[in-house]
C-alpha cells in the first residue's frame, strides 16, 4: 500500500543513549525535524522533553503534545496516538534511548502506521545493537538480536547454551541484553555457562565518555573484574 495523500508522516527520531553532547551522536536532521513537529509518541514524557530541549533549546515546550507508550499502555490507545497523523499532522516517535522501533515498544505504532497507509520516515541515529556488532570483531554478515534472556537461573543457562550452539552451527553471532541492574549477575551466569573458548563481547555505555567495548574468550573474562551495574550493556557470544 502506498502512503495516502494528505496524511501526516511518522518520523522515527533517534535520541542519545545517555548524558552526552547531542551533536556528538545525532545529525542536524534531528533538530530540523523536531522544529516542525509538535506531536510525539514517547516512552517517558520527562526524559522525552529533556531530550527535545537538549537538541532544540528554542523549541517551545508548551506547544508539545506527548503521548506515552510503554508496557502499561493499552492497545486501544494506539489509535488515539496516530489520530494526528490521520488528520494530516506529522508525528515524531522517540525511544527512551537510541533508535525507536528496535528493541523498543514503538514498533507497534510503526506497524499500525503501515496498516493505515501512513508514510514512515526513519532518521539516522545511534543504535547500540549495530554499534556493538560493528566493534565486536564477530560475524557482521550473520547475527541475531535475542532481546532479554529468561531470568530464572536454569532457564537462562539453557538459553545461553542454545545460543552458543546456534552460533557455532550457523556461524552466527548472538546478541542479547539484560536489565542494567542485573548485568553483573548476567555476566557471572554467562561465564558459568559458556565453553572456555567461546568468544564474548561486552559493549557498555556505548557513545558515552565511559564507553567500554572488548571481545575475548570466556576463559580470559574470568580473570577480569568488571562492574556493569546500572550500565546499559550489549552482550554478544560466538563459538567458532
Amino acid at each position: 500500500m502506498n502512503p495516502t495523500p494528505f496524511l501526516g508522516k511518522l518520523y522515527l527520531i533517534p535520541t542519545t543513549m545517555g548524558d552526552c553532547e547531542p551533536l556528538d551522536v545525532l545529525p542536524q536532521t534531528i533538530k530540523r525535524t523536531i522544529d516542525f513537529i509538535d506531536y510525539y509518541i514517547v516512552e517517558n514524557e520527562k526524559t522525552a522533553r529533556k531530550s527535545i530541549k537538549s537538541v532544540h533549546p528554542e523549541k517551545k515546550q508548551s506547544e508539545l503534545i506527548l503521548f506515552v507508550l510503554n508496557k502499561h499502555t493499552e492497545t486501544r490507545e494506539h489509535l488515539d496516538f496516530i489520530k494526528p497523523l490521520l488528520d494530516g499532522l506529522n508525528v515524531g516517535l522517540m525511544s527512551e534511548a537510541g533508535c525507536p522501533g528496535v528493541a523498543d515498544p514503538g514498533a507497534v505504532i510503526v506497524k499500525l502506521a503501515h496498516e493505515k497507509g501512513i508514510q514512515v520516515v526513519p532518521l539516522v541515529g545511534p543504535s547500540s545493537i549495530l554499534l556493538a556488532m560493528m566493534a565486536s570483531g564477530m560475524n557482521g554478515q550473520s547475527f541475531t538480536f535475542n532481546g532479554y534472556l529468561p531470568i530464572e537461573k536454569s532457564e537462562k543457562k539453557t538459553a545461553l547454551k542454545n545460543l552458543e550452539k546456534l552460533s557455532q552451527d550457523k556461524n552466527q553471532s548472538q546478541l542479547f541484553i539484560e536489565t542494567p541492574y542485573r548485568n553483573n549477575k548476567m555476566l557471572d551466569d554467562i561465564l558459568q555457562a559458556l565453553h572456555p573458548e567461546t568468544f564474548l563481547c561486552i559493549a557498555t555505555d556505548i557513545t558515552l565518555p565511559t564507553e567500554f567495548i572488548k571481545t575475548k574468550r570466556a576463559s580470559a573474562w574470568k580473570k577480569e573484574t568488571l562492574d556493569l551495574h546500572n550500565r546499559p550493556t550489549i552482550f554478544i557470544i560466538h563459538k567458532m
